[in-house]
């Protein structure tokens, strides 16, 4: 575990506070001298460590006679980045495990990826959580489906009709895993080297075009004993933080990338903080150890698709995101508790919702899917697509998988795309037929969507491995 770390103002407040924050960024929670993001505007949706967080919101409730009070509580609508506000499509998570010091790899009996650098365990747990999310009928997903795009700017609700609302992630979220071995991770990675390691991590999975990272999030996780951004640090106060390559503001500077705006989240590894970052928030003894990593990467992926490409998307007069306004149970509403999934259970945070008590705003941990007005619901069509069940194929082998879909609307011609395909293998788009040969052994996590002309889409996850030729 790291040790030494401190809970205190920096030494450079004054310098944070005139600190300019990136352009449409609100300046709040980069002015407060005891957030994380205090000279760091990059570390959107930081968590801090539980230590700092009533200091933050005791500052808050000082400035200007009571900054919470004097500011109206709802997120509203920044008017997207580059016409990208929310994720609208099947969301798609690519979990990167970073760095040579994570060591060799193997499998457990569901199949998931293990790590022998992995002390805790947090890489199968991770591929468990996220896999899980949007299956077996859970609901706190639901409350990011509240909100939208294709609205006014400023807006604090969705009306019915013209607005693209946030997707479930039907079917699981998990769309692909890499041990990313090459090299040692860095000690103490700069924004840059994680946005880097982001644009990456896309090239390896296939997403080398805008299109194909539209509703993608790359979570880079780094190994134990690591520092990224400066994590258990007197400077990095933090559990996480997510971002996207695009933005002026990180350390070390942007990243170029060749194929579109890229989310990213720099995930350390979380049970070096222990408790500072949520070991045993929720459960007890053994059964909490990884409370914190549910609960965090849980924080950013529901930040990131609310607001992908800061601060386009969610965000309160503070700056805050969705999950921020309920990080380590601050906010008014729902708790964190255990979510039971197919996969498992998890320790996760409740996030906010507008609609909460009686449209006042507070933190829920369950809502109803709100159907979306012009594309992942089409209109009240329905797009069901059949998994073909786990697949496995020899390296170099010739394949062709069809991929078999429905709608409610026989007269709807479909459109098929698949995530996480293994290299080689691609799909043909008007008949989900797919073809090639599997060229790089491992296990991968395939997501393949059907879309109708109105909108409506359909999904399915299944794994496909990669056996290499003996």
């Amino acid at each position: 575990m790291l040790t030494g770390l401190a809970v205190s103002v920096p030494a450079a407040a004054a310098a944070a506070r005139a600190a300019a924050p990136a352009p449409g960024r609100s300046p709040g929670l980069a002015a407060d001298p005891y957030s994380p993001a205090a000279g760091h505007p990059y570390r959107l949706g930081v968590v801090p460590v539980i230590g700092l967080m009533r200091r933050m919101l005791a500052w808050q409730d000082r400035r200007a006679g009571g900054a919470r009070a004097a500011f109206p509580s709802q997120l509203r609508f920044g008017g997207g980045t580059g016409g990208t506000g929310v994720v609208t499509g099947p969301e798609r998570v690519y979990l990167v495990f970073w760095g040579s010091q994570w060591g060799a790899p193997g499998a457990d009996p569901a199949g998931d990826l293990t790590l022998a650098g992995d002390p805790d365990g947090v890489a199968p747990y991770l591929q468990r959580l996220f896999r899980g999310l949007g299956t077996g009928g859970e609901t706190w997903s639901g409350v990011m489906t509240q909100y939208c795009q294709g609205i006014r700017s400023g807006s604090a609700s969705c009306p019915p009709g013209n607005a693209q609302h946030v997707a479930y992630p039907a079917g699981g979220a998990l769309a692909g895993t890499w041990a990313d071995e090459s090299a040692a991770a860095p000690a103490q990675a700069s924004g840059h080297q994680l946005a880097v390691e982001a644009i990456s991590a896309a090239a390896h999975f296939g997403n080398t075009t805008a299109a194909s990272n539209r509703d993608a999030q790359y979570v880079i996780v780094s190994p134990a004993g690591t520092h990224p951004d400066g994590f258990g640090t007197p400077w990095g106060n933090f559990c996480a933080w997510h971002d996207w390559t695009g933005d002026r503001a990180l350390s070390g500077g942007p990243a170029a990338s060749p194929y579109g705006g890229i989310a990213f989240t720099n995930l350390p590894y979380i049970p070096d903080l222990g408790r500072a970052c949520g070991e045993n928030f929720v459960n007890p003894g053994g059964a909490g150890l990884l409370d914190g990593v549910s609960i965090v990467a849980g924080h950013e992926y529901a930040e990131t698709i609310t607001d992908p490409e800061p601060a386009g998307g969610w965000t309160d007069p503070l700056g805050q995101e969705n999950a921020d306004k309920c990080a380590w149970n601050e906010g008014p509403g729902a708790r964190a508790a255990d979510l039971t999934l197919p996969t498992g259970t998890f320790a996760m945070q409740a996030t906010w919702g507008n609609d909460g008590a009686s449209g006042h705003g507070s933190c829920e941990f369950s809502h109803p899917v709100v159907p979306d007005g012009t594309g992942g619901g089409g209109g009240g069509d329905t797009v069901t697509v059949t998994s073909p069940g786990d697949q496995v194929s020899a390296e170099y082998g010739v394949i062709r998988l069809r991929i078999r879909a429905s709608d409610t609307n026989p007269a709807q011609p479909l459109r098929y795309a698949a995530a996480g395909l293994p290299p080689g293998l691609s799909i043909s788009p008007g008949t989900g037929l797919i073809t090639g040969y599997g060229r790089q052994p491992g296990r991968y996590t395939v997501t393949v969507t059907a879309r109708d002309a109105a909108g409506a889409t359909g999904s399915a996850s299944f794994a496909w491995t990669i056996t290499p030729v003996a």
